[in-house]
């Protein structure tokens, strides 16, 4: 099992430390009903250094990109993140990823932890020699600063104004000190923030200087549980559960980052989708009688006919109420449709809804 550049400070601070993609990671320090309130009304950090990073460089590193996702990366622009993902050859996806534009012909692939092998595997498939690709995962740390304090928590560590930094958009600049560091106003909590890309060997040196910082303001370390409780409200996919080798991208709502403007893995195939529809779609939903919606639990119809599956589910700690994901039968997707999750062997009663959970 692999470990962060910041296991021992985690380990330090109390964090239940669980296995995870490979890595040992922090899943909790203080709780995750208050981590995830820390997020959603101030500020906290994900050490998030797992994740997997790439560097495609050279004059064919656009047409690699554009053969191997399903967005359109000729709309990005030096400074520009995108997301997009990676469908396989059967209709289903390799993983999702963020795309950033360095500069014309240098872009840097973020990809799941879980996924790091097995998409550079899938990507070095498609590349005919003209790129020039490196895995810099190994020797890259990534902080994530969230919630809606984090740019006044951070601001005094940079000469970027974050304050004027548009979603989805990056600088390169010098941090807390350190030169080189690439400054992302993204995030996976839909509660606003920055993520912060740099050389391992400063881990410390940032996360210190992040939390002295923010300390005013009421910064906290959170572990992955209250990121997974966070980006669930929001609506967000997670690799390995509500998407995966076997669910394409029409089927999980992700048809607003498959572009049919130029030609992909698959494209033929997705496009026919999008213009036949498909038998299951990903939909949102909350309980309307009491019960917590766990991964795998059947979806079942009024008669108890199971019409789907639960790809994630939890206890919203800020609506304080069950929510979830799943794939249901087409005919069952539409926005108000009751249905019932097996929990228990019982049939309790939940209803599709609009995402993000409000």
């Amino acid at each position: 099992m692999k470990s962060v550049a910041l296991n021992d400070i985690h380990i330090a601070l109390g964090a239940k430390m669980v296995p995870f993609a490979g890595f040992n990671m922090p899943v909790q320090y203080s709780g995750i009903n208050i981590e995830h309130e820390t997020v959603r009304n101030g500020v906290g950090v994900f050490d998030v250094s797992h994740m997997g990073e790439f560097i495609l460089k050279g004059e064919g590193a656009l047409d690699l990109i554009q053969r191997v996702c399903s967005n359109d990366a000729s709309t990005l622009f030096d400074g520009k993140v995108q997301y997009s993902c990676l469908p396989n050859e059967q209709g289903g996806i390799v993983d999702d990823l963020l795309v950033y534009r360095i500069d014309e012909k240098t872009y840097m692939l973020v990809v799941n932890a879980s996924n790091i092998d097995k998409d550079w595997a899938w990507i070095s498939k498609y590349n005919n020699g003209a790129v020039d690709m490196k895995n810099i995962s190994d020797q890259t740390s990534l902080l994530a600063v969230q919630g809606p304090k984090a740019a006044e928590a951070l601001q005094s560590l940079t000469e970027v104004n974050l304050a004027d930094m548009d979603y989805y958009t990056f600088k390169k600049g010098v941090f807390a000190g350190i030169e080189n560091v690439l400054i992302s106003a993204t995030g996976y909590t839909g509660a606003g923030g920055f993520e912060l890309y740099f050389d391992k060997k400063d881990s410390e040196h940032i996360w210190n200087e992040v939390f002295r910082a923010g300390e005013l303001l009421g910064i906290k370390p959170i572990g992955l549980a209250a990121r997974d409780t966070l980006r669930l409200e929001m609506g967000f996919c997670l690799y390995g559960n509500d998407i995966d080798d076997s669910t394409s991208p029409i089927e999980a709502g992700l048809g607003w980052i498959t572009k049919f403007t130029k030609n992909f893995v698959n494209s033929e195939n997705l496009a026919a989708q999008k213009e036949n529809g498909v038998e299951r779609k990903l939909v949102g939903f909350e309980m309307i009688e009491r019960g917590i919606p766990r991964h795998d639990y059947e979806i079942v119809d009024a008669t108890g006919t199971v019409i789907g599956k639960v790809t994630s589910g939890t206890q919203s700690p800020s609506l304080q109420k069950g929510i979830g994901m799943g794939y249901v039968k087409t005919a069952f997707s539409k926005v108000g449709t009751d249905i019932y999750i097996k929990i228990r062997d019982n049939k309790v009663l939940a209803r599709v809804v609009k995402m993000p959970f409000k």
